[in-house]
């Protein structure tokens, strides 16, 4: 239930590869989450209907979008079906006697999970995985090999409706990296005290020979292990303080060079936060044994995860359509800032739709207009869901423009997908570049503006 999510639909894929008969349900169907599943011979159905749900099913696999009242959900209480959350499964079936390497963190799980992955994949080690996204060198989220070893994604959401855990407490870490920590995800966490307590409870589980790789430039992380680490730690950042230190960082429209513990690598992402992500991976590597020359080919080879930072089309104007999942006020001023190297000179827009649980609300409502007004130009969708918010919950469209307006940013609120697509037609010059940032499909809006553009 809520089979296109994106770690969900990874999920089902690899039982699905392993020879498992899987079939779903989701009341929002989009790519690029429809066609992979598709793909795979993986039937979704439309919506959450009692008769949806098979006879002969062996578990019911509960997400944590679904809740008391979904015909589905309560036809399995009802019945007394055998049912668990997405990491129950992964924690029963797939982890138990493995080297489980856990990548959390606000921003960059994805990113480093699929370079870790990789990097692992290249070393010959066929590593199982698990991963909130489609890697583009690994072309799914999800694969159970066999192997030792398993790169999971750790997200600190809540597991179900019938257990509040974050997921990363059931994965049994043996590494665990802690890429930053800031607050986020407002609907489960009142406070950034309540996101460092569920931190300080995943890092309780890691063994006296596991460690836990820390961000040794961020005071949260670092507060969060004072109080919580038992185990090794290693610190890697770029201040001096760091115990792997991130050196000679050349940035180039081609992507970034930089050195960690005397070995010079090269990647074709671009971004301070991208060099820190890889920074993590291939410390992870090192731990698990890989040498340093296996590291360097797989990072001179690793292509990006679908929707970060990922280059839809080129219009015959020259206009530039990326597709980023940002919904962070942080993801969205590094992704800017990423542009910025790639397509130096350029003139960039952000399109930003107010999605996620956090960014729908008034949390980030200073934040929000200093992290978009790093681009040249902004367009802004309505608020999603904006009815199942009280008015003094709810981010203020109109003074988030007033802001960027007043700080001089050409700022143009938009209803939806097709006005903005409208607007942009009139405002954007050739060779720009246009940053969407939405975790949906956002109108289809980028088959939109490539074809109107």
């Amino acid at each position: 239930m809520g089979i296109c999510g994106t770690a969900m639909g990874s999920v089902a894929a690899a039982f699905r590869d392993a020879g498992y008969r899987v079939t779903g349900s989701d009341s929002s169907i989009y790519d690029p989450m429809k066609s992979f599943l598709e793909s795979r011979g993986i039937t979704i159905l439309d919506g959450y209907k009692e008769e949806n749900l098979p006879d002969d099913v062996d578990l019911f696999v509960i997400g944590n979008a679904q809740s008391r009242g979904n015909a589905e959900v309560e036809t399995v209480l009802r019945q007394k079906r055998r049912y668990v959350s997405l990491p129950q499964l992964l924690r029963e079936e797939v982890l138990w006697e493995r080297r489980n390497l856990v990548v959390t963190g606000t921003h960059g799980k994805t990113t480093t999970s699929s370079l870790l992955a990789w990097i692992l994949e290249s070393a010959e080690l066929s590593p199982n995985f698990v991963i909130g996204g489609i890697p583009e060198n690994l072309g799914q989220g999800a694969r159970f090999t066999g192997s030792d070893y398993v790169v999971l994604e750790g997200d600190e959401y809540d597991s179900a409706f019938f257990d509040k855990r974050s997921k990363f407490i059931h994965y049994l870490p043996e590494v665990v990296i802690v890429n930053n920590l800031e607050f986020d995800h407002a609907d489960i966490f009142d406070d950034l005290a309540a996101v460092k307590k569920t931190f300080g409870h995943l890092l309780r589980l890691v063994p006296e020979n596991g460690l836990v790789l820390l961000n040794g430039d961020d005071a949260n992380a670092k507060e969060v292990f004072a109080k919580e680490g038992h185990s090794p730690v290693k610190r890697v950042g770029i201040s001096d303080e760091c115990d792997v230190k991130i050196s000679e960082i050349d940035y180039h429209p081609q992507g970034t060079d930089f050195t960690l513990e005397g070995e010079r690598y090269q990647m074709k992402m671009n971004g301070e936060y991208n060099v820190r992500n890889a920074a993590m991976a291939v410390t992870a590597a090192r731990f698990v044994g890989v040498h340093p020359e296996q590291i360097r080919e797989a990072l001179a080879t690793f292509l990006s995860v679908k929707r970060r930072q990922e280059v839809r089309g080129i219009t015959a104007r020259g206009v530039v359509i990326v597709d980023d999942f940002g919904h962070h006020p942080t993801a969205i001023r590094e992704a800017v800032a990423g542009m910025r190297v790639r397509f130096p000179g350029a003139r960039l827009w952000a399109v930003f739709e107010p999605r996620s649980n956090t960014t729908r609300r008034r949390v980030f409502q200073d934040a929000l207009p200093a992290a978009l007004a790093t681009a040249d130009g902004v367009c802004l969708a309505a608020v999603a869901r904006a009815d199942k918010l009280a008015e003094n919950e709810r981010l203020d469209t109109d003074l988030l423009m007033e802001t960027l307006r007043k700080g001089g940013i050409p700022a143009f609120y938009e209803p939806d997908a097709d006005a903005i697509v409208s607007r942009l037609k009139e405002e954007v010059h050739d060779g720009d570049v246009v940053i969407v940032f939405s975790n949906g499909g956002f109108g289809g809006i980028h088959e939109k503006l490539l074809k109107t553009l």
